[in-house]
């Protein structure tokens, strides 16, 4: 039997099957006429309308992050420019490059990027994964909170110990 999640998750790739077509009501896919009303449950929220990373943010550290339109796999490519608060003046601005989850299913989606870091310093290199969720709050706000692993270039195994940080950053939309 098929579960009304299982159906949300797959409805991309098996919207033409006939059961979807009663349950779910023909309103959900593009292209079908409206012959049944999508469930209430289906319905598009103000949340499925936010949540999209495409736009510029701001994290709690001053820096600033501007995303690409997603494209039709949820994936984004962007900019990463450092802020003074960030402490690290020898940082340029770097290309990002992630995905997050579809906002049509997920109304708070988890996402995930990375920066390869350009340095005025050639010689240093340095790699960037955030791992996150957005939230939207009462007032509608969105909100980016995701863990960090900084990653810089080790001179041996021996230093290995020390190539890796951790963090935290909170980012909000640039409106």
């Amino acid at each position: 039997m098929l579960t009304l999640r299982w159906c949300q998750r797959h409805i991309r790739s098996v919207a033409h099957h006939p059961l979807l077509q009663t349950s779910l009501g023909r309103a959900r896919v593009k292209g079908w006429e409206q012959d049944a009303p999508p469930s209430p449950s289906l319905q598009p929220t103000a949340l499925a309308l936010q949540c999209l990373l495409s736009g510029s943010w701001r994290s709690d550290t001053s820096c600033r992050m501007v995303v690409s339109t997603l494209d039709k796999d949820n994936r984004f490519s962007g900019f990463y420019l450092p802020g003074p608060a960030a402490g690290y003046s020898e940082l340029l601005t770097s290309p990002l490059e992630g995905s997050q989850q579809d906002t049509e299913l997920i109304s708070q989606p988890t996402f995930s990027f990375t920066v390869n870091w350009k340095l005025q310093d050639s010689e240093t290199a340095r790699t960037s994964v955030f791992l996150g969720q957005c939230y939207v709050d009462t007032k509608g706000e969105e909100t980016l909170h995701a863990l960090w692993l900084l990653r810089e270039a080790a001179d041996s195994p021996a230093e290995d110990w020390k190539g890796t940080r951790i963090g935290t950053s909170t980012f909000t939309r640039i409106k």
